[in-house]
């Protein structure tokens, strides 16, 4: 007898095996019993006929409750009607635990209801599918940047000042130290470890204090930024083309399961793996102003622009050269035109909205000194990141992908709450 799992079944057809795992669901008729079977690979469903297993274990079987946990063994076989589905002939059962009446029915239940026993309802299938595309969606990023010269850089998540401003950070008091900041971004970190290796990103949990609820806002969440050397704006596009590109194509290869499960549109993706438009920011408030929008020159695009710049397109657009005004003073500006910057945000299709900002940075020392003067920012907790335009500066660019935004698109879910396991948003903490 093999130990095995779900996935694998189509490698023993025929010959007894042992899977561990808990019921999916369960009814019985007369003689036979049948459980859906799932382990974390995937669900078969698993026969059992009383005169095969015997009567005590037929009623240790038939006991059995929603997310009782278990081991069967079984002949796995070819389903009789499902084309390239199996089903398991039970020889044995052990039951593990017998679960109590499980809180979360078939009836329909209410998202705050689901989000208090988010606990439980990571189990379900499309959290399982969200969750395994998550998975993938997260190492397609790593395989990318790791196979284009890019080197894990680990910034911290303890800051002593902000990336942009301290308005949306969480502060708490550190120890002797005074304040220190909840990090919103690595960026301004990641930009050192580029006059080391060259090409470096991290990966991780950023946080931001804005009051917002909407659909695609999260207390807590994921962002992968990288950074990189001798590169310019231009470049720094054809690089988040090629890496968005590949994990259109990592998940539609992956996850075809996942995205059936989750009744996704996956000829949308595939067309969406295409070369991208780009478009100003000036020709953007152009075509949305004589679309209705009431955005000015120098405005920033609310979630309807973004709807309204993508409505006809098939692949992201990227929106280009913006105003600086409503932009970072890390920010390269144009050459052609300094007052605007070299900065880019990319817009899914389909109604996603922005999933990566990026710009070039700028790297002359006075500049940016100038820049901050300006602002009224304080220098000496920057010092350290000026230092880094006095010995050996060079032209260099990055970005950021918010790696739920991301996700939101490659799912087709339409609340971003549901791509990570336990959202944090203002009015939600638990569990």
């Amino acid at each position: 007898m093999t130990d095995t799992c779900v996935k694998d079944i189509p490698a023993h057809l025929g010959k007894e095996i042992r899977l561990k795992g808990w019921v999916r669901n369960i009814r019985h008729s007369g003689k036979l019993l049948f459980i859906i079977f799932r382990d974390g690979s995937g669900e078969v469903q698993a026969v059992a006929f009383k005169p095969d297993l015997g009567d005590d274990l037929f009623e240790q079987a038939k006991r059995l409750t929603l997310e009782s946990s278990l081991i069967i063994t079984g002949i796995p076989k070819q389903h009789q009607k499902l084309t390239g589905s199996y089903e398991i002939s039970i020889t044995g059962i052990e039951v593990v635990q017998y679960a109590d009446e499980y809180p979360i029915g078939k009836k329909e239940h209410g998202p705050d209801f689901l989000l208090s026993n988010r606990h439980l309802w990571l189990r379900s299938s499309k959290q399982w599918a969200i969750l395994r595309l998550r998975h993938a969606v997260y190492f397609a990023i790593c395989n990318y940047l790791n196979d284009h010269g890019f080197f894990r850089f680990d910034s911290p998540i303890l800051t002593p000042n902000a990336c942009e401003g301290t308005t949306t950070l969480f502060e708490l008091d550190y120890f002797d130290e005074g304040k220190a900041y909840l990090s919103q971004s690595g960026q301004l970190y990641l930009e050192t470890g580029i006059m080391s290796l060259g090409r470096v990103y991290d990966f991780g949990p950023v946080f931001r204090a804005e009051r917002s609820k909407t659909r695609k806002h999260l207390t807590e969440f994921w962002m992968m930024d990288a950074e990189a050397a001798y590169v310019e704006h231009d470049e720094n596009m054809q690089i988040q083309e090629g890496l968005i590109r590949y994990v259109i194509r990592t998940v539609l290869d992956k996850c075809a399961s996942e995205l059936k499960i989750l009744e996704r549109d996956t000829e949308r993706l595939r067309r969406a793996d295409a070369p991208f438009k780009r478009m100003t920011h000036a020709e953007a408030v152009a075509f949305l102003q004589a679309k209705g929008s009431g955005i000015t020159r120098h405005g920033d695009l609310g979630a309807q622009d973004e709807v309204t710049l993508t409505a006809d397109s098939d692949v992201p657009v990227f929106v280009e050269r913006w105003p600086k005004e409503i932009k970072a003073f890390y920010m390269k500006r144009d050459p052609a035109n300094p007052d605007l910057v070299l900065g880019n945000d990319l817009l899914a299709p389909e109604g996603f909205g922005e999933i990566i900002g990026g710009s070039q940075r700028e790297d002359d020392h006075d500049l940016l000194l100038s820049r901050m003067k300006a602002e009224n920012m304080p220098i000496e907790p920057y010092q350290w990141f000026l230092d880094l335009r006095k010995y050996g500066s060079v032209p260099h660019s990055g970005f950021g992908i918010g790696l739920e935004r991301l996700i939101t698109w490659m799912s087709g879910i339409h609340h971003i709450r549901e791509t990570i396991p336990f959202p944090r948003m203002i009015y939600r903490i638990y569990p």
